[in-house]
């Protein structure tokens, strides 16, 4: 299930790309196949292993358009181990919300993207969010959990104040609003609730078969409960004001 729209976010051979804080790899997958040279960083050993041995399976499938690379790198968002300039584009996908220091975080994404280059942020969306938060403490109070709720323009603010200039947003995950907002009602570990299990059943139906109905649903409700923000952006190429 991907999050960014990489009809807004070109990438393809040739390119090379971080995805900051990559988890379970799904967009550094989606990278990969587009034939990008993808670096995944993540500070988790074991999500890191798993996109490793990923990464290798897609390649032994011919999944992997030819000169594409992929590796697996641990690392700190604070302190990105890469020279400056170095990436043509960049994804920070469901990240941000996790990090006290966001803005120290996004000065080294800026730091690492080369002149030109373009950057996707995703974050929950505030509305949806706000509910989630409402309804359950155990949903953001963890260790590692979400420590803030961005408002839209709040996020644009601070990732425009190190020089990224804004080019587009939109909302993502419609359906995935009420599923949250239920498991959040019912305890978010309950996944034998009845209602969860259920709802969880249709999300894995739509994603698998993609119907019209759903399609189309998903399509109206993304400007009300869309879950997630996706925020595009570039870094001005050198000698250019960031207002051009």
């Amino acid at each position: 299930m991907l999050t960014v729209d990489f009809d807004k976010f070109p990438v393809g051979p040739g390119d090379r790309v971080l995805d900051m804080g990559c988890g379970g790899g799904r967009h550094a997958f989606a990278l990969y196949r587009r034939g990008a040279d993808v670096v995944a960083l993540d500070m988790s050993e074991q999500d890191l292993r798993e996109v490793e041995t990923m990464f290798r399976a897609m390649e032994l499938e011919g999944e992997v358009p030819a000169g594409a690379s992929a590796s697996a790198v641990r690392g700190n968002a604070y302190a990105l181990p890469f020279e400056s300039e170095s990436f043509d584009r960049v994804v920070a996908a469901e990240v941000l919300e996790h990090l006290p220091a966001d803005t120290d975080a996004m000065s080294e994404l800026f730091r690492v993207l080369k002149p030109g280059g373009l950057i996707a942020v995703t974050v929950p969306r505030w509305l949806p969010e706000k509910v989630c938060w409402a309804l359950s403490d155990d949903y953001h109070e963890v260790e590692g959990g979400h420590v803030r709720i961005y408002k839209g323009s709040q996020l644009r603010e601070r990732l425009e104040g190190t020089g990224l200039v804004y080019s587009g947003e939109h909302h993502a995950h419609a359906l995935h609003s009420p599923y949250w907002w239920l498991k959040c009602a019912v305890g978010v570990t309950n996944d034998n609730n009845p209602l969860v299990k259920a709802y969880h059943a249709l999300l894995v139906w739509d994603m698998v078969k993609q119907p019209l109905l759903t399609r189309v649903a998903e399509r109206v409700l993304q400007p009300l409960v869309g879950k997630s923000l996706v925020v595009y952006l570039r870094k001005p190429a050198k000698g250019a004001r960031a207002a051009a």
